[in-house]
């Protein structure tokens, strides 16, 4: 369930923004140049990002003025939102914060910083951008004003479609789903017309005479090789910003919310002084991997736009079994997801209602799991049992609910009952593996 959307009131404009978290200090993230709640909190990456943020502060969530769920009115300048943050701290009771500035949002939160230091518990910037325009004063711009001027009249072809992935997250480039649901973000955040004029106002900010000014702790974290703001960036602030602390790290994507275990750790540990890890390094888990049988000749007759539609009302169902029986999203791709459960039982049973919900949709799903020792790292989950959950689900058939003999002996006594599938040999996985079918 996503946070609930409340609304401050900023000189008479309605800004959208939510509450995660009891921690003991205040985190107000100040997001990039697209914004959308409701949007945003779809991607499991940026809800494990801010799920983890909110582990050990009250995170705090906006959309700008005349984006996503705020008030669509025209974007304003760098000051009128800067007051937006103000407005969204009081309506939040919010007495000191520290600041998250990603992006486009660094420009924000270091002018809110440098102007309300007493309101300011701390500054982080993220891939925060300095200056936008590249220029011979000011090398590690974006792009040169031609350049830009010249991108400006495509925008409509382009918007919604999703094809900056490859631009801001170029580890994810090939990740279809992924691209969608980026597209779905620039159509949901604002129209291409308003698009432009955000873009437009961006592409003017420059804060290289406020800097001086900010006398709060600051954490300065940029990935080395981040395509839309360069690293550049990140050095220069940390120089300019007395006793900022600079760390940067590897990658090249923008979003923080990928691959975010680094960039969540530095956090945690520069506000509170404590670097560990959210969850155990290594437990027992069961893991569950599921896929639609015949995918690709079912998307192939049905063609790319109700094929889309349908894939959607599976994950919905998928994911409102998985919150039923309190299995945890770890990954999902293309048709297929991947989730972890804390008992063996309950995963058989999430996987037999997916199972029997989607055929309402018309589908036969296949399941497979397996219950071992995983790795945790952050969001993600690795080990040899993740492995060979996954060879598991591979020899399902559609409407199938296999599992290994280590799951089908930890529910002993559950009333579940299995047919015997037989010895297989798990690419990969060493020995033989006795395989069962959930009745």
């Amino acid at each position: 369930m996503s946070p609930e959307i409340r609304y401050a009131d900023s000189g008479g404009i309605n800004i959208a923004y939510s509450v995660l978290g009891e921690g003991p200090l205040d985190l107000l993230f100040v997001g990039g140049a697209l914004t959308n709640l409701a949007v945003l909190w779809e991607e499991p990456n940026y809800r494990r990002f801010c799920e983890r943020l909110a582990s050990f502060a009250r995170l705090i969530l906006f959309d700008k003025r005349g984006m996503g769920l705020s008030e669509r009115v025209q974007i304003g300048t760098l000051e009128e939102r800067m007051d937006d943050v103000r407005a969204v701290m009081d309506a939040a009771g919010s007495e000191r914060a520290a600041l998250l500035g990603v992006s486009e949002g660094g420009p924000m939160s270091i002018l809110f910083a440098a102007t309300h230091p007493e309101r300011t518990r701390a500054l982080l910037l993220c891939g925060a951008e300095v200056k936008e325009e590249r220029t011979d004063d000011w090398p590690w711009g974006e792009a040169t004003r031609a350049e830009f001027e010249e991108s400006m009249p495509t925008i409509g072809e382009r918007w919604g479609k999703g094809l900056a992935l490859g631009y801001f997250m170029p580890s994810r480039k090939d990740d279809e789903e992924l691209q969608a649901w980026f597209g779905r973000l620039q159509m949901q955040s604002a129209s291409p017309r308003e698009a432009e004029t955000f873009m437009r106002m961006a592409f003017e900010i420059d804060v290289r005479d406020v800097v001086a000014a900010v006398n709060v702790s600051t954490l300065v974290l940029h990935r080395i090789g981040d395509l839309v703001c360069n690293v550049e960036n990140g050095r220069w602030l940390a120089r300019n910003i007395e006793g900022a602390r600079l760390v940067e790290l590897p990658g090249a994507d923008h979003a923080p919310w990928i691959d975010a275990d680094e960039i969540l750790a530095e956090i945690q540990e520069f506000l509170t002084g404590v670097r560990e890890p959210a969850e155990p390094d290594r437990v027992l888990a069961t893991v569950l991997f599921t896929d639609i049988a015949k995918s690709t000749d079912r998307a192939h007759s049905l063609g790319d736009r109700r094929w889309r539609d349908l894939l959607e009302r599976h994950n919905d169902i998928v994911r409102r079994d998985l919150e039923r029986f309190r299995g945890r999203e770890v990954d999902t791709a293309g048709d297929g997801f991947f989730a972890t459960f804390d008992g063996p039982a309950r995963a058989i049973r999430c996987a037999r209602s997916i199972v029997e919900n989607v055929r309402g949709l018309g589908l036969e799903v296949r399941a497979g799991l397996h219950t071992g020792e995983c790795e945790l790292s952050g969001a993600s989950v690795r080990g040899i049992a993740v492995h060979t959950g996954a060879r598991v689900a591979s020899f399902a058939e559609g409407g199938e609910v296999l599992v290994s003999s280590t799951v089908r002996d930890l529910v002993a006594g559950s009333g579940i009952e299995f047919a015997d599938r037989g010895v297989r040999e798990l690419k990969g996985i060493p020995g033989e593996w006795r395989l069962f079918a959930v009745r």
